[in-house]
């Protein structure tokens, strides 16, 4: 293998983290030579120590901080649309073990052996996301193990992550084949959410808070529920279908609450649901100085922290954010508070949690502490990219 494609060689004493499994190398860590600085972004490279060892085959991206993903351990693979099939079918192997219904991720980037690529299923419509140069080079052999493995009606290319740009890469969406269906639909939780996989956030839904939507739901029935940064309904929509009395849906995105509203329609719920297009923090005000109080508290926000610069904005907020909630839930209630910044660990997030209660003189128990569902596995070496972070609070 190493006769018909390029070799890369590490430093002297570089690479240990990936000599012990962790899937990345970075730029620093590699012999940089000008062949190896001439080689095209995303192409599959032989990886050797400094002493002329094989570790296995990789993508290379000369121009990135992450120069080297991990592919194979074995050299003397083949890196194709077989490979991908492989990887693919043994991802979907543990989802069809986990899942009674074909909505899932199926691949979860290099926790699954599928470095940079994201693929979820909508029943027979498939979402394909290459984040790195390597997965992007590869796409027309992912699309083939995409056909074979999962058969989709329709295939979506939704290369418009901002982690594209890290990598060189431009943004692009469109259909890659088949037809989407009208009205394309994800069912979880009894429920039925319009899906737009084409120009909704993500690959058009949010999986990673699948079980955390369904304990939600199970605390409902008879509750009186708000739903703060609802988006589509996720939380609140579902709550609804539990039996939950009345559920407010606040989000400052308009179209958004208008597709939870249709969710809450095509789930026989509209009844009870109603929607208001505001800013959290100001809806938060409002309700706390009139006095509000809610059974269940939903806060689940966008990510404060997008960068190591913004920890300590990101940190207020979420104390912030802890305190007024705090606030309108009732006694005895529950309080969900959620962080998607992997900049924010669940240390820090937990100790912004508790000071945001000791703030609103509240005291409760912590019912959950979790993160994204199974389908968002998390690779051994890389415990950073447990981004989602869930903490559930009996307030007393």
């Amino acid at each position: 293998m190493s006769d018909t494609i390029p070799t890369v060689r590490l430093n002297k004493g570089g690479g240990s983290r990936l000599l012990r499994g962790h899937p990345w190398g970075f730029s620093n860590e590699i012999a940089m030579t000008p062949e190896a600085k001439s080689v095209a972004p995303g192409s599959v490279v032989t990886v050797e120590t400094h002493a002329g060892e094989t570790v296995g085959l990789a993508h290379l991206n000369p121009h990135s901080l992450i120069a080297l993903r991990m592919l194979d351990r074995a050299a003397e693979g083949t890196i194709d649309a077989a490979w991908v099939a492989g990887r693919l079918s043994q991802a979907l192997a543990w989802r069809q073990r986990l899942f009674d219904t074909p909505y899932y991720r199926v691949a979860h980037a290099e926790a699954d052996g599928l470095p940079g690529l994201i693929v979820d299923r909508y029943g027979d419509v498939v979402v394909i996301q290459a984040n790195s140069a390597g997965m992007d080079r590869m796409l027309p052999m992912v699309v083939e193990a995409v056909r074979d493995v999962l058969a989709p009606a329709a295939v979506v290319l939704r290369n418009d992550s901002p982690v594209r740009k890290l990598e060189g890469l431009g943004e692009e969406v469109r259909l890659l084949e088949g037809t989407v269906p009208d009205p394309a639909l994800v069912s979880e939780g009894g429920a039925l959410f319009p899906l737009d996989p084409m120009g909704g956030q993500k690959t058009g839904w949010f999986y990673d808070h699948r079980d955390n939507r369904a304990f939600i739901a199970r605390l409902a029935p008879g509750m009186r529920v708000l739903d703060l940064y609802a988006h589509t309904g996720g939380f609140g929509v579902q709550a609804a279908v539990a039996g939950a009395a009345e559920v407010d849906l606040i989000d400052r995105a308009g179209p958004a609450l208008a597709q939870a509203a249709k969710a809450a329609e095509l789930s026989g719920v509209a009844e009870r649901v109603s929607t208001r297009k505001a800013d959290a923090f100001a809806a938060l005000e409002h309700l706390v100085k009139t006095g509000a109080q809610y059974d269940i508290v939903v806060c689940d926000p966008p990510a404060f922290a997008r960068s190591k610069k913004d920890i300590g904005p990101a940190a207020k907020a979420y104390r912030k954010m802890a305190r007024m909630t705090a606030q309108i839930t009732a006694p005895n209630g529950v309080l969900l508070l959620a962080s998607c910044s992997h900049h924010m660990d669940p240390v820090s997030f937990a100790q912004q949690n508790a000071r945001g209660l000791g703030d609103a003189g509240r005291e409760g128990r912590l019912l959950r502490s979790a993160g994204a569902g199974p389908d968002h596995p998390v690779h051994a070496h890389l415990p950073e990219s447990a981004y989602l972070k869930a903490m559930v609070f009996a307030l007393d």
